[in-house]
């Protein structure tokens, strides 16, 4: 590895993975996990690896905290991490403090760390983003209600890492951006030539189920949509050609196109799948599918791995384990293949700095921009001698590059 890396540059692998589903089933979900993960290691050997995690330790953290120290330690065990010589963990598992875990009413939240490759410094930024609540209001408007939200909150970790406390330097963000597709565009289009019934509530008179039949064939239901109940006839639609379809109604990321660049996505929506350890290709009938799980940079380092257009056949963005049960979510990597050229022998030190975004950190407490949770970030270096300054600062696709 060092001898390649001297000569061609360095192999770097970027992973991002909501893993809540792994803890709650560790003996088939996370065993699966990590056999595609080290699968992925195997295959592309890079010399520099960042994992993002989010939700680390469960959904129900407080009864699945107690699989995290096993799932780190045989992480860093593995066979697929014997090559590399020094790695990073940031892990927020206090969970019984609030002040430095999270606090009642939110569990998203960003960490920033910053690294140097030979002379070119860089920030990985793990995030999770706020996910839709109900089915039903996302339906109501579009963009939805939640759309707005996460705007907001992007919009302030974007603001957040290229203040003037740090020099600014390129960064990749990647993480569950919980982006959903345009709920009331899509419906419309898959059901534009059905008769659409409301059921409501008895006592309420609140809409609790819309019922989408077609206007023939014996008015056969193709969609049933509920607060937690998305359930259309045929998943194909979201699974042929990699659901490209759909990418039209994919708008989140838009409105930052002046300031977050992304490859083309060429994999299936990596959510929500099922968490039947069987069903490697369904997909559960709780929310409408969607490409959640992202890798994003800057416009700066688009320009650190695609100096001309045939650079970008040689990244690799792709998801892990298309064909078996990963969780709820489908990981998403990248990797390049060339770039930053390292120096076989680095003797700088490595410098670290750390700032959790946590509620005391915030302006306004009723904000939900800015609270972290069980965000787990993981970095190796092989032992071709990479030179890494970490800084986490209060602020998970593949991508093989």
């Amino acid at each position: 590895m060092a001898g390649k890396a001297a000569a061609a540059g360095a192999g770097v692998l970027l992973v991002t993975a909501n893993v809540g589903s792994l803890f709650d089933d560790p003996e088939n979900l996370q065993k699966n996990w990590l056999r595609e993960f080290y699968q992925v290691v195997h295959a592309h050997k890079p010399h520099f690896m960042a994992l993002h995690c989010q939700e680390f330790g469960g959904k129900n953290y407080e009864a699945s905290m107690s699989h995290v120290d096993k799932f780190v330690k045989e992480l860093l065990s593995s066979d697929a991490m014997k090559d590399y010589n020094r790695a990073r963990v940031y892990l927020d598992e206090n969970y019984k403090s609030q002040e430095h875990f999270t606090c009642k009413w939110s569990r998203k939240g960003f960490i920033r760390t910053r690294w140097c490759i030979t002379d070119c410094a860089f920030d990985l930024v793990n995030i999770h983003l706020f996910h839709d609540a109900s089915n039903l209001i996302a339906w109501e408007t579009s963009p939805s209600v939640y759309s707005g939200i996460r705007h907001k909150a992007l919009g302030y970790v974007l603001d957040r890492i290229i203040d003037q406390r740090f020099e600014k330097v390129s960064y990749f963000v990647f993480g569950d951006f919980n982006f959903r597709l345009d709920a009331k565009a899509v419906v419309e289009t898959l059901c534009a030539k059905a008769t659409m019934q409301t059921i409501r509530a008895a006592d309420t008179n609140e809409v609790v189920k819309l019922i989408f039949r077609e206007s023939d064939n014996d008015r056969k239901v193709m969609l049933q949509l509920e607060k937690k109940l998305f359930d259309y006839f045929n998943q194909d639609v979201f699974r042929d050609n990699n659901g490209t379809a759909l990418l039209e109604f994919d708008r989140e990321l838009s409105v930052f196109k002046d300031r977050l660049y992304e490859l083309d996505i060429s994999f299936p929506p990596s959510y929500p799948y099922s968490e039947d350890s069987s069903q490697g290709r369904q997909y559960m009938n709780t929310r409408c599918p969607a490409w959640c799980d992202r890798i994003l940079m800057s416009h700066s380092a688009k320009e650190l791995i695609l100096k001309s257009e045939n650079d970008e056949k040689m990244v690799i963005y792709d998801h892990i384990g298309p064909n078996v049960c990963m969780g709820d979510h489908k990981e998403k990597d990248a990797y390049e293949v060339r770039r930053f050229s390292v120096k076989p022998h680095c003797s700088q030190e490595g410098r670290q700095h750390t700032e959790i975004c946590n509620p005391n950190s915030c302006i306004d407490k009723s904000s939900p921009e800015c609270h972290i949770f069980r965000l787990l970030i993981v970095h190796y270096a092989s032992a071709s001698g990479l030179c890494s300054r970490d800084a986490s600062h209060t602020s998970l696709s593949c991508m093989f590059m």
